[in-house]
Formats: structure tokens, C-alpha cells, sequence
């Protein structure tokens, strides 16, 4: 297979290179796409989408579907590509390729049954009009992606956009560059006459502001609450439609008669996994006084099992992003200051590029540790009285992507969910929303807004049409100057004696 980490930029053009998170080594050079090169790649998916929304949704699917078996065919290539850019262990990125191919085939598969026209009611007084809606296409679709998830993560825009019947402009982290340049050319492989329907621009934030300001028909963004302010006053220039998805501090409730060994084990996992770099990873657990001690034990020791660095015996990787380990290390520091005790490491845990597993209990809810995320291989285990109160504390946080229930009974658990301030929630495991494509995804607050996956997540990338045709001519015409006073008065006086029904 031929070299898809190096993006080919004109001569004399600036570039950026990409390092591994884990050695620092060089990767890859890509060129610092600037407006006139976002402008090209909107114009050029402009241009393929007219062809692709014509297409009937059967072509479209099986285009879609040669897609997916391209990626599945290529997934080494793939997963190889997002361990260098990422750090993450081999088998974590082979494992994000799977979960962006089944919700690749969901779209392709359910997007002409939600999308397709469809008939509703019209109304007594609108009975000779044939009322229906259908969802178009809105054009073109800017895909601004994130470093943690470079595949998963924007796959939920690009995917479901294409499946919309749109073409998308991506523009992926500067941290993972390769993974999107590799993306689109496997698209186009597998879809040559529809080439540039997926275009990948690279480069900073600056890229990412010339796509907001590119006329395109909306923006997908993944990333920071901060960073979205400011995409999202970007498209309020032009009334650009956004959808933001700005990551969590979900947390975990663990009643008396949970199964502790299996909570223990998915918070473990649902906290370290990816270095802790996962949007809706668990970062706070609420524990009822009962078994609060036990499951610290149980968390602790599978925890301190883990080992931490590069290499394919460990759990997990670097991070990610250099600058979040200094955060990592102000939580840490600043819980232990505040009374938190560590139970699992400290401080001292923090060793760049690498963090080993932290576990602290007793933080008090108005430290950093609580409130703001946290975004690395990090958990507080908090004690409380009942369930009610570990609702209230998990509902307390100003982001809401996320959560998790560990109860003795689904249907308990479920009515606790049903409580919780929360985008999805999970009964006795962690993220299990992630990985049913139909489930739609998305927060609140400082999570953002707006739904990618699911139904919704296809409405999302498209217009609503209204349309209404007329059977017959009505048996009182309101809509003409020529109806007499009398005639409109008595259909007044009908209306209201019905509508006085209960």
C-alpha cells in the first residue's frame, strides 16, 4: 500500500510536521491550509455533492457500503495510523475502527428509511390538502474532528453526512492529520466517481477558522467548550448552523446492591482507557456509604495492576496532547491540597508524556478535580449517604454528556438514569451508548449540543421541506379575498364550538 500519513502540499507552501506523542519522532509533514485552500475544497465538494444527493439512496448505500469494506479491508493501515499519531495500544485503535464500521453501515443502511418522505395528517379544516415532509441534503458540511478519537469521534459527522447525502470538508486535529488524509483516500478509492465529495483540509486552528468562515452549510465541531465559543461566534457571522460536542465529567452511581467487582472493573477501565482521554469517560463516582470501601479496594487493585508506557503489554499510552499534563497534574495537586486522599498514586503519578493511574477519594465537589475536566488516567470515589444525594452531585456538574448507574436491578437502575442530567446513560457497564449506532449521542451545557448518531443524527445534517398539495378544491376557501365575510365568520364560529370540546 502506498505512504497515506504525508498529505501533499504545493511547493513553497508551509507545512507542519506531526511527532509521536510517545518519542517525540518526527511522522509526517502536511501543509498549513490556508483560506484559499479550504475555499478549493469546499468548491470541489460543492460540486460532487450535486451528483451524489441525485443519486437514488440505494446507489448511495452500496457507495457507502464499498467504503466500509475498504476501511475493514485496511484497518492495520488504519489502527496503524492512529497509534503513531495518538500512542494508543494497538489493539484500542484496531477497536475505534470496528465502532466507526458499524455505525459507518448504520447510516448507509437506515438513511433512505428516516430520510425518505413521508405522509402526515392535515387537519379538518385542511382536509383537501395532501400534507407531507421530507429531509434534504443541506450541501456541504464542515467537520472539524478531534486528537483522542481521530477516527470514531468525526466519523459520527462525516458518515452520517455522507449518508445524508451531503459533502463533507474535514478538517482533522493537527495532532492526527494522517488519520483524516487516510480516511478520504480510501473514500475515494472506493467511490472514484464521487471523488471530492470528501475533502480533508489540513493544518492549526486557523485552518479550522477558514472552514467556519467558508460558506459552508454547517459545522460539526468536536473539541473544548472554550474553542467552541469561538468556532460557534465564527458561523454566528453568517448564521452557520453549528452542532457542538465539547467533551464531560460524567459520572458513575454505585448503590448498595451493586455488583461491586463489576463496577470496579468498568470504572476502571471506563477512567484509564485511552490515557483517560475519552470525552465521556468516567471521572467522578458517587459510592453510598455502605460499599464506598469496598469498591475503592477493588478499583485500586485492578488499577494498580495496570502498567502504564509504551509498548503492547500496556493498558494504555502517553498523552495525547502535551499540554493536558499539566492539568492532570494541577487536579491531582490541587484534590491532595484541598483533603482529597490519594489512594492510588499522586502527584508523582505524572510523568510526561506518561501518567500513571491516580485514584483519590474524599475530593471535596468544589475542586478542580470535580468541576472542570480532567481529560487523563484519573478518578475520585466519592462517598454518599443515599442515592439521592449521589444524584444530586452528579446532576451538580455544568457539563451533562454522559453518565453511568451500578445497581442490583436494570429496572432500578433505569429509573436512576431517568434522573440524571445526562446525553445517554449506561445501567451496570460504562459507555455502552457508544457502541449502538441507532443511540444518538450528545450533551447539554458546557457538553454542547446537538445530536450526531442514530436518526438524529442523520436529521441532523439535513433541511426539513414542508409540503402541502391540494386534492380538491376546499369546501371553504380562506384563503381568497373572495370568501364572504359570512362564510368566514360561520367557519370561525365551527372552530371555536370544537376546539371548546374537551
Amino acid at each position: 500500500m502506498t505512504d497515506t500519513t504525508t498529505s501533499a502540499a504545493a511547493p513553497g507552501a508551509a507545512v507542519f510536521t506531526t511527532r509521536s506523542p510517545a518519542t517525540g519522532e518526527p511522522i509526517a509533514e502536511h501543509p498549513v491550509d490556508g483560506p484559499e485552500a479550504v475555499a478549493r475544497a469546499v468548491e470541489r465538494g460543492r460540486a460532487a455533492q450535486a451528483g451524489w444527493a441525485a443519486l437514488p439512496a440505494s446507489r448511495r448505500r452500496g457507495h457507502l457500503l464499498a467504503w466500509k469494506k475498504a476501511l475493514a479491508t485496511e484497518l492495520d493501515a488504519v489502527a496503524r495510523t492512529i497509534v503513531e499519531e495518538t500512542g494508543k495500544p494497538a489493539g484500542d485503535a484496531a477497536l475505534e475502527v470496528v465502532l466507526t464500521l458499524e455505525h459507518l453501515a448504520w447510516a448507509a443502511r437506515h438513511a433512505d428509511r428516516v430520510l425518505r418522505r413521508r405522509r402526515v395528517g392535515s387537519g379538518l379544516f385542511t382536509v383537501h390538502q395532501r400534507a407531507s415532509l421530507v429531509h434534504r441534503p443541506l450541501g456541504v458540511v464542515g467537520v472539524i474532528g478531534p486528537w483522542n478519537y481521530p477516527l470514531y469521534t468525526p466519523m459520527g459527522s462525516v458518515g452520517y453526512a455522507l449518508a445524508a447525502g451531503n459533502a463533507v470538508v474535514f478538517k482533522p486535529s493537527e495532532l492526527t492529520p494522517g488519520t483524516g488524509v487516510l480516511l478520504a483516500r480510501l473514500f475515494d478509492g472506493a467511490v472514484p466517481e464521487h471523488a471530492g465529495l470528501l475533502g480533508v483540509v489540513t493544518g492549526p486552528a486557523s485552518t479550522g477558522d477558514a472552514l467556519a468562515r467558508s460558506g459552508v452549510d454547517k459545522l460539526a465541531f468536536t473539541g473544548s467548550p472554550g474553542t467552541a465559543r469561538k468556532v460557534m461566534a465564527v458561523c454566528a457571522e453568517t448564521l452557520t448552523p453549528f452542532l457542538a460536542e465539547c467533551g464531560g465529567k460524567d459520572a458513575v452511581i454505585v448503590t448498595a446492591d451493586a455488583d461491586l467487582d463489576a463496577a470496579a472493573d468498568a470504572i476502571v477501565w471506563g477512567a484509564l482507557s485511552n490515557a483517560g482521554q475519552t470525552c465521556a469517560g468516567v471521572e467522578r463516582v458517587y459510592a453510598v456509604r455502605e460499599v464506598h470501601a469496598a469498591l475503592c479496594e477493588r478499583v485500586v487493585e485492578r488499577a494498580g495492576a495496570l502498567r502504564t508506557g509504551a509498548g503492547p503489554d500496556a493498558a494504555y499510552g502517553p498523552m495525547t496532547l502535551a499540554g493536558q499534563v499539566g492539568i492532570v497534574e494541577r487536579h491531582v495537586s490541587g484534590a491532595v491540597a484541598e483533603g482529597a486522599r490519594a489512594l492510588l498514586g499522586g502527584p508523582e503519578s505524572v510523568r510526561a508524556p506518561f501518567v500513571s493511574p491516580v485514584v483519590l477519594a474524599g475530593v471535596p465537589e468544589g475542586a478542580a478535580a470535580m468541576t472542570e475536566e480532567t481529560f487523563g488516567p484519573v478518578v475520585a470515589i466519592n462517598e454518599v449517604a443515599d442515592v439521592d444525594e449521589a444524584v444530586e452531585r452528579a446532576n451538580a456538574s455544568r457539563y451533562s454528556l454522559g453518565a453511568a448507574v451500578f445497581c442490583g436491578g436494570g429496572r432500578a437502575g433505569a429509573a436512576i438514569a431517568a434522573r440524571l442530567r445526562a446525553g445517554a446513560v449506561s445501567v451496570n457497564s460504562v459507555l455502552g451508548f457508544a457502541a449502538v449506532p441507532a443511540l444518538p449521542f450528545g450533551g447539554a451545557q458546557e457538553s454542547g449540543f446537538g445530536r450526531i448518531h442514530g436518526e438524529e443524527g442523520l436529521r441532523a445534517f439535513t433541511a426539513v421541506q414542508s409540503t402541502t398539495v391540494q386534492r380538491f378544491a376546499p369546501p371553504i376557501a380562506l384563503t381568497s379575498f373572495a370568501v364572504p365575510a359570512a362564510t368566514r365568520d360561520r367557519a370561525v364560529r365551527l372552530a371555536r364550538s370544537l376546539h371548546r370540546r374537551r
